[in-house]
């Protein structure tokens, strides 16, 4: 091709050269309209199934929504079907979320640099100086599903400050568990502001709401070591103490079941 530009411009056409070189003037036209062409993938230039403005816009709309912020990229794909928004696979939303830098680690195996310590632990005066929470799973009559119990325990007197009995795991219940606590002991915004909150690294008490509610209250939060139960062992020891009490049920029919039980157990 090179020798046939090169001769076209010392005056000699394309059909002489192609004679001379004993080559088909049409496939030197061929080459030469594919030469122009640029290296693309092959198939359509637009996917049929490709997503959608609109639709991306709704995925990025439940990554954000503050009901959805603990739900996995999977959990999410999920509830877009359950609540008819949109058909869309795990992997496109874990795509739009990565592009969008909304995604985080919560696999719960991310990489550690081993620097985690202990939460620092000031030796306590008295009551409502510092406070630990957490969740554990009550079992129901039916296999695999189950309620939740939230406890608010208060590590100097060891006095049950507030519990909850929810259906759901989420970072509302911490809000509203700290609230009743703070209501119940009638503290007020300064002794609020000087009490100190312990608890697990779960995505309840990472939840970004429920660390921006705690700021507001200016309440310290510390938080434990990964899969270290010895940094929070006060409510720990609550729970294996309360279900290995003799009166403990093995199963509740119901959240109304496990709140009687719980209040008279906590003797509320």
């Amino acid at each position: 091709m090179d020798l046939v530009i090169e001769c076209k411009s010392k005056g000699v056409n394309r059909k002489r050269t192609c004679e001379l070189l004993q080559i088909d003037e049409r496939r030197v036209r061929n080459w030469f309209c594919r030469y122009t062409l640029v290296d693309t993938k092959p198939g359509p230039a637009h996917a049929l199934h490709a997503l959608l403005p609109q639709e991306r816009a709704a995925i990025v709309g439940f990554a954000k929504d503050e009901n959805y912020v603990d739900d996995s990229h999977r959990v999410l794909a999920a509830k877009c079907i359950d609540l008819g928004s949109l058909a869309v696979s795990a992997s496109t939303v874990y795509r739009v979320m990565r592009e969008e830098g909304l995604t985080t680690d919560r696999s719960g195996h991310g990489h550690r640099n081993g620097n985690s310590r202990k939460p620092d632990r000031p030796q306590l005066t008295g009551p409502n100086q510092r406070w630990c929470w957490d969740i554990s799973y009550l079992r129901t009559l039916v296999p695999g599903v189950y309620l939740y119990l939230y406890v608010l325990l208060d590590e100097y007197s060891r006095k049950v400050v507030a519990f909850r009995i929810s259906w759901s795991m989420s970072y509302a219940e911490g809000k509203e568990l700290l609230d009743e606590g703070i209501e119940r002991e009638g503290l007020s915004p300064e002794q609020v502001k000087c009490l100190t909150l312990v608890n697990d690294r779960g995505t309840q008490m990472k939840a970004k709401p429920f660390m921006k509610f705690l700021k507001e209250l200016g309440v310290c939060q510390k938080f434990a070591r990964p899969r270290t139960p010895n940094d929070n062992p006060f409510i720990e020891s609550l729970f294996a103490t309360a279900k290995q009490s003799s009166t403990y049920p093995d199963t509740f029919r119901d959240d109304l079941d496990a709140i009687a039980y719980f209040t008279a157990y906590f003797d509320f």
